[in-house]
């Protein structure tokens, strides 16, 4: 059923309503009133045209990796970009632009062939618009910068009905703002953004038991502090399900992993070689990894190093920026809550290496340019049995309150896993000018429920 004068509206009931709906953490379903996939201009139009004679606020989703994120949408429209068109490459000015909808593998596997490469982040399933509008932190970040600062125009469809091309020169204000400004300005329908040279990569993930984390934290750290900006990598601890995408030798309890990317420009990999050296062999000559798949590969490769997952499940989690956890008991800290013995129910305990481009403000980039912190931690985990999402939410205040001595205080929307957590991204003279900016595009309030908590002064749940 659809509804009257709304042909490609569905309504709860309808499998195109299911299909819109679809979220990839299913521990935050989208229950809105009513939900459309659209797949051109003419259907985002006629839906925003729909919203606005109904008094509907709009909300927009396209793969669903951050429904968690984003607030319930009772009583909403909501509209799921699938827009065609997918990955379109210009290898001569280095440039992709995509539709909504579009993944990341589209995009990594369209560059390839020309040595090029995208600022994609860990998964290959994760839509781009979605990802760039929250910032986006790469493997290659350390050395290109925060995703969001290589775009170079978006196209979005505002309440007015209008197409527009947001660019440094069409709408300078409005392309500030819809660079990590929070979103409610409409439905960014595509992107443009910039590729960057990628020959080869080292890439690939190392697992030890986490007994020897004492040993090995403090070696890893210490390493991150002056690391090359060619290398970006993560330090999880992990406690892994009995799953077939899992391989059995990391059924072993706690294990701690390091993975990431070490990125060559050039077909010459002698640098690389050497970056990846100086990261792995302390590490290995603690102790014999228990799995360790680090590798010279092309660029695709990067992609599939973090291992996640590959199908939706129920994901609780956390999210903070922290500084030095080298200094004043960070380590000690972090493994009473996260290491061999603690009982931690967590999935996956990560430390993700900042610095490098991603500190370094951007003169021509948008609201949010640059991370302030060395370190982004994510937790969470997935209710296996007998894993309760209760005991998840527990641990992770746990973890949550051993790393406050270390939090900045500051998020990046990339990695904040829930609408209730703590945010914090944006001053409160940039909170100003983007509701100014708002009130210029959206005056009555149709996308106010898709804006993210702390991103407005004024924010409601829907048209005000």
């Amino acid at each position: 059923m659809t509804l009257t004068g709304a042909p490609d509206i569905a309504i709860p009931g309808d499998q195109e309503y299911e299909t819109a709906t679809q979220v990839f953490n299913l521990a935050a379903p989208a229950q809105p009133v009513a939900a459309i996939t659209a797949r051109t201009i003419d259907q985002v139009r006629a839906a925003i045209r729909y919203a606005r004679a109904e008094r509907m606020p709009v909300r927009v989703h396209t793969t669903g990796h951050a429904a968690a994120a984003a607030r319930p949408m009772h009583g909403a429209l909501l509209i799921r970009t699938a827009l065609e068109g997918g990955a379109d490459i210009d290898a001569v000015r280095r440039t992709a632009r995509v539709t909504a909808g579009t993944r990341w593998a589209e995009v990594i596997d369209a560059a390839a062939p020309y040595g090029l490469a995208a600022p994609h982040g860990s998964s290959p399933l994760v839509g781009v618009v979605g990802y760039l509008l929250r910032g986006g932190v790469s493997f290659y970040g350390r050395r290109t910068g925060l995703a969001v600062n290589g775009v170079t125009a978006f196209e979005l469809v505002t309440a007015d009905g209008e197409l527009r091309r947001v660019d440094a020169s069409s709408d300078p204000e409005l392309f500030w703002a819809l660079r990590g400004g929070g979103g409610g300005f409409g439905v960014v329908t595509a992107a443009e953004f910039a590729l960057f040279p990628a020959a080869r990569v080292i890439t690939g993930a190392a697992y030890w038991s986490a007994a020897d984390a004492d040993r090995l934290l403090p070696l890893w750290l210490r390493w991150s502090r002056d690391a090359p900006r060619e290398v970006t990598t993560t330090l999880r601890l992990m406690n892994l399900p009995e799953h077939p995408d899992v391989p059995p030798e990391l059924n072993v309890g706690t294990v701690l992993c390091v993975d990431g990317a070490v990125l060559s420009p050039t077909d010459d990999v002698t640098a690389a070689r050497a970056y990846a050296e100086d990261l792995l062999g302390p590490l290995r000559s603690v102790a014999a990894p228990l799995m360790d798949t680090w590798e010279l590969a092309g660029p695709p490769a990067v992609a599939q190093t973090h291992m996640d997952p590959a199908e939706p499940f129920p994901v609780y989690g956390d999210h903070m920026l922290l500084g030095d956890l080298g200094e004043d008991g960070g380590t000690d800290a972090l493994l009473r809550v996260a290491g061999h013995g603690s009982g931690s129910p967590l999935t996956n305990v990560e430390i993700r290496q900042l610095g490098g481009a991603l500190a370094v403000p951007d003169p021509s980039g948008g609201v949010l340019d640059h991370l302030d912190a060395r370190y982004a931690y994510m937790g969470g985990g997935v209710p296996f049995a007998p894993v309760t999402p209760e005991a998840i939410t527990t641990h992770c205040a746990a973890v949550r309150a051993a790393l406050t001595p270390w939090d900045t205080g500051r998020t990046t929307p990339t990695f904040v896993e829930h609408f209730e957590q703590p945010q914090g991204h944006l001053t409160p003279d940039q909170v100003r000018a983007l509701d100014r900016i708002r009130a210029r595009v959206d005056p009555a309030g149709l996308f106010g429920g898709d804006i993210a908590p702390g991103a407005s002064a004024r924010q409601t749940n829907g048209m005000e």
